[in-house]
């Protein structure tokens, strides 16, 4: 296998700018996915890596070869899309070799390619079958066995699995997983999916308006996000904002008057003595996990960082685990999310009290910016 690297990497359609210095490292063997909302230019940098799009300017190295100038078929790469495209009147094994055929490879060397992908990808009882008598997941599994038989030094793949049903999804999913412990290869893959993003991923590179936002692992990400995007963005559901500025600052303690008419007062020890000072215009986040939701509106004996009441606007019951939609203060700010379990005697109109502990706080500066925690939880 091979590393992937770009350097300020840059793609436009005229004066519309899609990708914007991508400075990019795949590391040999890891699995780095790409994630980002429609339009952020994910798939683009992909096709590019490809060969499909042609840059800019900037750089694209595979395995130390710069390729910009390579078409796909001397990248030594091979793509898996999210549309199956496998031909219908040829079987598994025709659909599987056929690039193999077209290359002009002889026929055992064919045959043996196929063979081995079949067994690794458990295909071999379908070898005869056609796509129209397989299922979604096995026509998938056919389309990766067509990348496989290339044995390319980077795959690629954009949204293989979002034909598929939720069940399925979940099946492939521990099946690439798998198959990339297997072939130790060097994978790049898109998707929109976050679940999909946090289970398969070495790296995962969080993408806006054409930029990397932020890059590192999955748990690094989670609990150490370097912006608010990316503090919005990675976790289901999504990290609760309190907007506002800062009314106090000391050496021991800030504290916060939301736009909302909250008052919070948090330790300053948590950022160390980073540059907040009185009037900055900031964000608190808490993620809805983070928070300790209880019944009852006095919020004076609950322990942690911060204690709020409010009430209840929604429930989302999920089983044992559900989500509760809190309005706080003056009701006008967007409300606060927290985890509930099943059992909590919660519902809508109820008051209750909300906690939630200094290692699980997040402050962002005026443009946006993470303050760097010195006592944060460490990333898994």
């Amino acid at each position: 296998m091979a590393e992937v690297r770009t350097e300020k990497l840059c793609k436009s359609y005229g004066v519309a700018e899609i990708l914007k210095d991508i400075d990019l490292t795949v590391e040999d063997g890891s699995f780095v996915v790409l994630v980002g909302p429609s339009g952020c230019g994910k798939s683009t940098l992909l096709r590019t890596i490809a060969g499909l799009e042609q840059s800019t300017t900037g750089k694209i190295e595979i395995g130390g070869r710069r390729v910009n100038d390579l078409p796909p078929a001397q990248r030594q790469i091979a793509m898996v899309f999210q549309s199956y495209a496998l031909y219908p009147h040829m079987d598994v094994r025709g659909n599987m070799g056929f690039g193999l055929k077209f290359a002009g490879f002889p026929k055992n060397e064919i045959e043996r390619r196929v063979q081995e992908a079949a067994r690794i990808l458990k295909l071999e009882a379908l070898l005869d079958r056609k796509p129209r008598d397989l299922s979604g997941g096995q026509r998938q599994r056919v389309a990766i066995g067509r990348a496989i038989v290339r044995e390319p030094e980077v795959f690629l793949f954009d949204e293989p699995l979002s034909n598929l049903d939720a069940a399925l999804r979940v099946n492939t999913r521990i099946e690439l997983a798998k198959l990339h412990r297997m072939l130790k290869a060097t994978i790049v893959y898109v998707t929109h999916d976050q679940v999909e993003a946090m289970t398969l991923a070495d790296k995962i590179v969080v993408m806006n308006k054409g930029r990397i936002e932020q890059a590192g692992k999955p748990m690094e990400l989670y609990y150490h996000p370097a912006n608010l995007f990316v503090a919005g963005f990675i976790g289901s559901p999504a990290m609760n904002f309190i907007p506002g500025r800062i009314a106090e600052a000391s050496d021991q303690s800030l504290v916060l008057q939301s736009d909302n008419g909250l008052r919070l007062t948090v330790p300053r020890q948590i950022w160390g003595m980073a540059a907040i000072n009185a009037g900055d215009q900031v964000t608190l986040g808490l993620r809805p996990e983070h928070l300790k939701v209880t019944t009852g509106g006095n919020s004076a004996g609950q322990t942690g960082a911060i204690a709020l009441s409010g009430t209840v606007d929604l429930i989302e019951r999920l089983g044992d685990i559900g989500y509760a939609h809190i309005r706080l203060g003056d009701g006008s700010g967007a409300p606060l999310v927290g985890e509930v379990r099943g059992t909590t005697p919660l519902d809508v109109g109820d008051t209750c009290s909300i906690s939630a502990d200094n290692e699980h706080l997040h402050l962002f500066n005026a443009e946006g910016r993470a303050f760097s925690k010195i006592a944060a939880k460490a990333a898994a």
